[in-house]
């Protein structure tokens, strides 16, 4: 497009132009004797993408480098087009992808859920055990995260620790009725029956468990296995002591444990959240760390308030 325009007027006409956006389809060039960089810099702001500066050479090389811009802003309209098509390809396929994921973990939430209702109905423990446990762990979880940064926990990790805490007694439901659902005080081989649990779940889930999640599948081995570990070392069923002990399988044995004292079981009323705080936090058993005490203590009113949320009725 070739424009005559008073030298005087050339900027004005080109922000008219830029606020209407023409240099975005149309190449401009100018036609100047200006000589300054001040002047050159002001045009190229406005968009333009060539000077010819006065005195110019022949018609033939300046047709040439009119052809040349042509040639280059419809390479470069090409090219945008090319982008945006492929940008919304990509699109539609992360959509896709998104679909496919959102589908899969709801399978995947499904058959969790599943197995920990079979736990809960084996064990007669109510539905609202599995959603207490999930809620304490992510509450737990999260005030230590925020304590403690060393343990590199975010919000992801909790999230899938969380999930994974449901089947932490998974193994229960390969221990005989005898066992399990005794009233009275286990003898020393039904106790060793009745702590194999620990190892029955973590076998179950590495050999029938079958979730698209590495993750998840890693966080419930170690939670089913190691959650009767203690700090002091005198857990089971590895003995394992200290930080050797995941942070995620610290969080569930306090929070198994806190459950086990509030709620009403075969063998015991339910303690009341004071009680239960109280019996946790002045334990002299070396069952936790002062870091995962100092966390507790710190969530003390979220978890009375997770009890009253889903108790028993």
């Amino acid at each position: 497009m070739n424009l005559k325009i008073p030298a005087k007027e050339n900027f004005q006409v080109l922000q008219r132009l830029s606020e209407k956006k023409f240099p975005n389809r149309i190449p401009f060039i100018m036609i100047t004797d200006e000589t300054t960089a001040a002047y050159e810099k002001k045009g190229y702001e406005y968009g333009i993408v060539s000077y010819i500066k006065k005195p110019f050479a022949s018609e033939e090389v300046i047709k040439q480098l009119v052809d040349n811009v042509v040639e280059v802003f419809q390479y470069k309209l090409q090219l945008e087009v090319t982008v945006k098509k492929q940008t919304e390809k990509l699109r539609k396929q992360n959509t896709m992808l998104k679909m496919m994921a959102d589908k899969q973990k709801h399978m995947n939430e499904v058959l969790i859920d599943s197995l920990s209702n079979i736990v809960e109905f084996r064990n007669l423990e109510s539905e609202q055990h599995i959603k207490r446990i999930r809620a304490f762990t992510l509450c737990l979880g999260q005030s230590v995260m925020k304590l403690y940064p060393e343990y590199e926990l975010t919000e992801e990790h909790l999230e899938v620790i969380s999930s994974a805490s449901s089947l932490h007694d998974i193994g229960k439901i390969v221990i005989p009725d005898n066992i399990i659902l005794k009233s009275g005080k286990l003898n020393a081989d039904e106790y060793e029956v009745i702590k194999s649990h620990t190892t029955k779940g973590a076998e179950i889930i590495d050999k029938i468990l079958h979730i698209d999640s590495k993750e998840f599948c890693d966080y419930a081995y170690d939670i089913a296995r190691h959650h009767h570990e203690k700090y002091d070392g005198n857990g089971y069923p590895d003995g394992l002591r200290g930080e050797d002990i995941s942070i995620a399988a610290q969080i569930v044995s306090l929070v198994d444990v806190y459950d086990a004292l509030t709620s009403k079981r075969v063998y015991k009323a339910a303690y009341s959240t004071d009680k239960a705080y109280q019996i946790i936090v002045n334990g002299q058993d070396g069952s936790f760390s002062s870091k995962l005490l100092k966390a507790f203590t710190e969530v003390r009113e979220e978890f009375e308030n997770i009890v009253r949320k889903y108790c028993d009725g």
